[in-house]
């Protein structure tokens, strides 16, 4: 689920509107900070399951 520019962590994160990318030093770390991003898109792909969710338990 595309987060879109729906909210402003993802142009803290370098403005992707197709999803939150992390490049990794040669240590695992993340060399940008997308934290907020991702918890952010984590949100919205659960917020629109629950969308579609009760969406079919109606039909």
């Amino acid at each position: 689920m595309a987060p879109g520019y729906t909210d402003p962590a993802i142009f803290e994160a370098g403005g992707s509107p197709y999803g939150t990318t992390v490049t990794v030093d040669n240590d695992g770390n993340w060399k940008e900070n997308a934290e907020k991003a991702v918890q952010h898109q984590t949100r919205r792909v659960l917020t629109v399951a629950g969308w579609i969710k009760k969406g079919q338990s109606q039909g």
